[in-house]
């Protein structure tokens, strides 16, 4: 989920047949997607090697089997805690793997419209609720506006008026 910005009920739900692992594409069903429109999802080579690695190990047709044959998990709540206990991780939803993926995608420079598609969201405004902007890329931007700011100060051009008036005028 985190490699991929997949919704829980999309990963666990997920079959191998619904993976060209060659071309590195997720194609998701409608029936498994919130806007109830079939996505085709990119890979990232980390996720196709992850997801080779496991279907080499898999006799299920879904990635995540449950406990009963022929069926996907349904819940992995205890397993999540779990986890999250074993990695010192306080207060970490499953679903804030979904905002990391979006956050760190739009603080690298990715568009709301590229971030948007990876998640599956028609609207950039839902998108932009996932983007989180770490303060690296804010420090970046206002850097980036105060150099602006001193090297117009240090051309100091003619035709610039000053902002501060003589009391005298």
């Amino acid at each position: 989920m985190l490699l991929t910005g997949a919704r829980k009920g999309e990963a666990l739900t997920a079959t191998w047949a619904e993976f060209n692992l060659e071309l590195g594409v997720w194609t998701k069903p409608s029936h498994h997607t919130k806007q109830k429109r079939t996505e085709h999802v990119p890979l990232s080579a980390p996720a196709v090697q992850l997801l080779v690695s496991m279907n080499e190990k898999s006799d299920s047709p879904y990635l995540f089997p449950g406990e009963v044959a022929g069926k996907p998990t349904q819940e992995i709540k205890r397993v999540w805690m779990a986890l999250c206990k074993q990695a010192h991780l306080k207060n970490v939803r499953l679903h804030d793997l979904r905002h990391t993926y979006a956050s760190h995608l739009v603080s690298s420079g990715m568009s709301l419209p590229i971030v948007g598609r990876l998640l599956g969201h028609t609207q950039p405004q839902t998108t932009a609720r996932y983007a989180h902007l770490a303060d690296d890329p804010l420090r970046q931007a206002t850097n980036r506006f105060a150099s602006i700011v001193a090297a117009a100060r240090s051309r100091k051009r003619a035709d610039v008026v000053p902002l501060h008036r003589d009391r005298n005028t």
